[in-house]
């Protein structure tokens, strides 16, 4: 077990935490420092317009097929608490709503590909993660608009008490965590973090592009794709990059009955939309997956000449659909294993990190912001340990491999 968990200190409400970051992640950690230990945390965001934020762009669904034990644990958490945010983030007579819904996750493999979700499936049952395996045949029963060439095996997520999966308003989940943290006594104020007062191996405050010092007796740097360059003017190398990702809306000529997130092999996904016929879907970009590229270029040409092609082929209703919109958000991708990085920041007394999500945050957001505010206020772990995510997996060439990155 890692010493960080149940480590038992004695928590001080005034203590001073500065989150770097005001998307779910720093909003969920700054709610749950108020509600859990009265911490009243202040959380910089450059852009309080979220204009930019993945957890504004982000297609918002949460699953539990996972191939690390870690993510499983981590998601049932996050569904468990989603299903009830609107009592655990209620504020007076205000009972938010995230639209929550769980049709589940249909991975999708071919011959090459079977014994690995088996793998992942026998990983996932002993977890109490309620996952089927279906054969073709049966895939055709439960999908009859599915078509199944070249497919050896589905795997579905399903709907119980421990384990569920589906899709939820991305955006409403991190209004309900900024305005709990706020009515817990949280500042959000909008301005960037871009330098440290540091004394020793401690952070004593964080410098503002306004020049403003904000003192801190512990930071978070919980900045999404943007947290790497913050990391670095502490001396380190933070492997999180900003990747964009396309995401387009399509209409199709009806909607496809009990249609959950579909995973194709060949990288592709799709989800419903509403039900009036109306879907989702993207893919990893076919040419190279560079760091930064502009938000405002959503490459076309990746719909038009691959996914549509390939869309047709697993739903053969997909060849009449059209395109309604589409937008681009980034990922906060972990270079080193596409898993997030939490705890605490090496060669610092005080500060943390929780980045690197690679798609899985605003899931993700209610167990890790629960258990980074159980880190910074008590020093250990109480609810789920977090420690196969801390960052020494980097110095210790310690990838956790993800084998269900989308």
């Amino acid at each position: 077990m890692s010493p960080d968990v149940l480590r038992n200190q004695q928590v001080d409400p005034s203590t001073k935490v500065v989150i770097i970051g005001g998307g779910v992640m720093g909003a969920a950690t700054a709610s749950f420092l108020g509600a859990r230990f009265g911490i009243r945390a202040t959380v910089l965001e450059r852009d309080a317009s979220y204009a930019r934020a993945s957890s504004a762009l982000s297609v918002c669904a949460i699953r539990q097929q996972f191939s690390t034990e870690i993510n499983i644990r981590i998601s049932q958490q996050s569904l468990a608490f989603y299903r009830d945010i609107g009592r655990q983030l209620a504020v007076g007579d205000d009972h938010p709503s995230i639209g929550l819904v769980e049709p589940g996750y249909l991975y999708l493999a071919t011959d090459a590909g079977a014994h690995v979700l088996a793998e992942n499936q026998a990983l996932q049952a002993q977890c109490n993660a309620s996952v089927a395996l279906l054969s073709p045949a049966e895939l055709l029963v439960r999908f009859p608009w599915l078509s199944v060439d070249q497919i050896a095996l589905g795997s579905l997520g399903l709907s119980t008490a421990t384990s569920g999966e589906g899709w939820f308003d991305g955006y409403s989940a991190l209004q309900a965590f900024r305005h709990h943290a706020i009515a817990q006594g949280a500042r959000f104020l909008e301005a960037e973090a871009v330098d440290f007062d540091v004394r020793d191996s401690g952070v004593q405050s964080v410098i503002t592009a306004q020049g403003e010092r904000v003192a801190a007796d512990a930071v978070l740097i919980a900045a999404g794709a943007w947290s790497s360059p913050i990391a670095a003017k502490l001396g380190f190398d933070l492997p999180v990059r900003a990747r964009k990702r396309d995401v387009f809306s399509l209409q199709a000529p009806g909607p496809l009955p009990g249609c959950p997130l579909v995973i194709d092999p060949s990288g592709f996904w799709f989800r419903p939309d509403g039900d009036a016929g109306q879907f989702l879907c993207g893919s990893p970009p076919r040419g190279d997956d560079v760091d930064d590229a502009p938000l405002d270029q959503v490459d076309r040409g990746l719909f038009d000449e691959w996914l549509w092609p390939r869309l047709a082929v697993r739903v053969p209703q997909f060849d009449e659909l059209r395109v309604t919109g589409s937008w681009a958000g980034y990922y906060e991708y972990n270079t080193f294993d596409q898993n997030g990085l939490v705890g605490r920041l090496p060669g610092t007394d005080n500060v943390f990190v929780a980045a690197g999500f690679s798609g899985h945050g605003l899931q993700q957001a209610p167990a890790v912001g629960l258990g980074m505010a159980e880190l910074i206020a008590t020093g250990g772990y109480q609810s789920l340990d977090l420690s196969p995510l801390h960052v020494e997996r980097l110095s210790n060439n310690a990838p956790l491999l993800e084998r269900n990155i989308i």
